[in-house]
């Protein structure tokens, strides 16, 4: 069953990292495949990461929108992961089931799951 999203005018999604936007009319889409994507208001723009809960979840945003990347973001990601840690020790539950998504690459929840911290 494919995946219906709908527009607004104005928005945007990106999808498997190209950037897809909507004109004046509101408009409906349907992804057939698997693919990655990220409504307009669901990416968080770096300059925008300005707390330790924002920047785990850029790193996790840069492995699930660029996997050619995501060796390097993934060290990243453990780097943030144990400050994100160290700094919210009442967390723990939260941030183990985070690590545990992406090590299991479902990065969508990971984002999801990081974005109840903010």
């Amino acid at each position: 069953m494919p995946l219906k999203f709908t527009l607004r005018p104005g928005e945007k999604i990106i999808v498997n990292g190209a950037v897809i936007g909507r004109g004046e009319e509101p408009g409906s889409f349907y992804l057939f495949n698997k693919a990655n994507f990220l409504r307009g208001r669901e990416v968080m723009r770096e300059d925008k990461a300005d707390t330790i809960e924002r920047k785990l979840y850029l790193v996790i945003q840069l492995i699930y929108l660029f996997p050619e990347d995501a060796a390097a973001n993934l060290i990243k990601f453990e780097t943030i992961l144990a400050e994100t840690m160290r700094l919210r020790p009442n967390d723990q539950t939260q941030l183990q089931e985070v690590a545990r998504l992406v090590q299991s690459q479902d990065y969508y929840r990971a984002l999801k799951l990081t974005a109840k911290m903010f």
